[in-house]
Parts: structure tokens; sequence; C-alpha cells
């Protein structure tokens, strides 16, 4: 990375880099980790841990090229971190369950937004999260001080309410007040899928992975007749759609 950044022999590229031209690549980086490993590719995943561990190096130099620190302090700092989360292992506490340990976890964290003067409860959950993902931690969040519906029917009851209201804007033609009722609806969905112990990203991951499933299977259909979707119709498309459905539920993976 030094080679790569160095003023006289260096990469033009690499050289005109900073934090914030980098930051799309490591998140980019990070969603091709996950894709590997829904697709249990662990070839590809290899690859691409070593390009999220890239984007480490990357960050990690620019930070030493202006004095506030080099790789070493990463690394040190996430070792002290794991260290102060787990007294049961590296300290003198008990042994934990899962669920003692999720609390001293948080009550662990909560100390260290302290010292970061992050009073707020929802001072530290990154602005720069996928938004499904941020709404499911928000909600966590404040469902910690019993800011939360009892129970997974009265978010259910929540949905169909903000679909209501949705509705209503758009029969008014109010596309500015659709939007925003679009997204409380959204912000529901989240909290519903941290009820359920679902992961929203991920939930929706594998929709989107299914729907590709399904309309490559109506391309497929239309190229061995000699036609393209352009060439069919709804009603014929969806018709084989529908069969694609059937043959997952009859031949599941």
């Amino acid at each position: 990375m030094r080679r790569l950044r160095d003023p006289v022999g260096g990469c033009p590229w690499d050289r005109e880099q900073t934090f914030a031209t980098i930051a799309p690549y490591t998140i980019e980086e990070s969603y091709e980790v996950a894709d590997a490993i829904q697709r249990d590719d662990m070839r590809d995943l290899k690859e691409e841990l070593g390009d999220l561990l890239f984007q480490v190096v990357f960050h990690s130099r620019l930070a030493e090229e202006q004095g506030l620190f080099d790789f070493h302090d990463v690394a040190a700092a996430m070792s002290e971190k794991l260290i102060r989360r787990h007294p049961h292992v590296f300290g003198d506490v008990g042994d934990r369950t899962a669920d003692e340990q999720n609390v001293a976890w948080e009550v662990t964290k909560a100390e260290e937004r302290k010292a970061k003067n992050k009073t707020g409860i929802l001072d530290d959950v990154p602005v720069g999260l996928p938004a499904l993902t941020r709404a499911a931690k928000l909600t966590k969040r404040a469902a910690r001080v019993g800011f939360d519906w009892p129970n997974v029917q009265e978010v259910i009851d929540k949905l169909d309410e903000e679909t209501a209201e949705l509705k209503v804007e758009i029969r008014a033609g109010d596309l500015d007040k659709a939007r925003e009722e679009l997204g409380d609806l959204l912000f529901v969905m989240a909290n519903l899928a941290r009820k359920l112990d679902v992961e929203p990203e991920d939930a929706l991951r594998l929709t989107n992975a299914k729907f590709v499933r399904r309309f490559q299977s109506i391309e497929d259909a239309l190229r061995a007749q000699g036609r393209t979707p352009d060439q069919s119709n709804l009603e014929e498309m969806d018709a084989l759609w529908n069969a694609a459905k059937h043959s997952e539920r009859e031949n599941p993976s």
C-alpha cells in the first residue's frame, strides 16, 4: 500500500484517493463478502475477504500518512475491545450464558458510548447503514428502554394501519405524503423483522434472489420458443412465473 501511494513511483489512481472516495468501495466489498456467504462459495469468500481486508489496509495507510493511526493501531484497538467485552473469557468473570453475555455486552457498549460523549440511546447507530438495517437497529435500541410493541400482533396491526394511510395518500394523488407513508410502512416492516428475529436485509436479499431465479425461468421458457420477454405479454409471463413457483415448491433445493 505504501508503494501504491508513493508520490513518485506509485499508482496515480491510488494516490488520488481519500477516506471519502474509498468508503463506497469498502461498503461494496462488505456486500460481496455477504453475497459469497449466501451462495456458499468458499473459494469466492476467501477472495472477497482479501478484498475487504485490502480496504482496511487502504484506510489505515491513509491515516498513517496523516499521522493519525496505522494498521497496527487498528488491530490493537480491536483486540483491546474484544478483551474488554469478553471478561468471562479473558478476565476473572465467571461463565455466562449467551443471554447473560448479550446483556453484559450492551452494558459495556453503553459505557463506551458514554466515554465518547454519546449519551443519547440512538447516538451511535451509523447513518451509513442500509436503511432497513438501520431501522431495525434503531428500534432494537429503543426497545431496550421499553419503547416497543409488546407482541408481534400489535406490530402487524400497525402494518395494517400504515398500509391504510398509504392507500389514502395514493388515492389523493399526494406523492410526497405517499412517500412518507411508504417510509413509515417500511419502518414498521423492519420492526416486525426484529420482533421475529429476522435480519430484514437478509430476508429481502433472499426474495431478490428468488425473483431473479423465477424471472430467469421465464426467459428460459421463452428462449426455448425463440422469443424474448418483450415479445410476450403479462398474462403469459405471469403463467410462466406461476409454473416456476410451482416447480420450486414441488422440487425444493
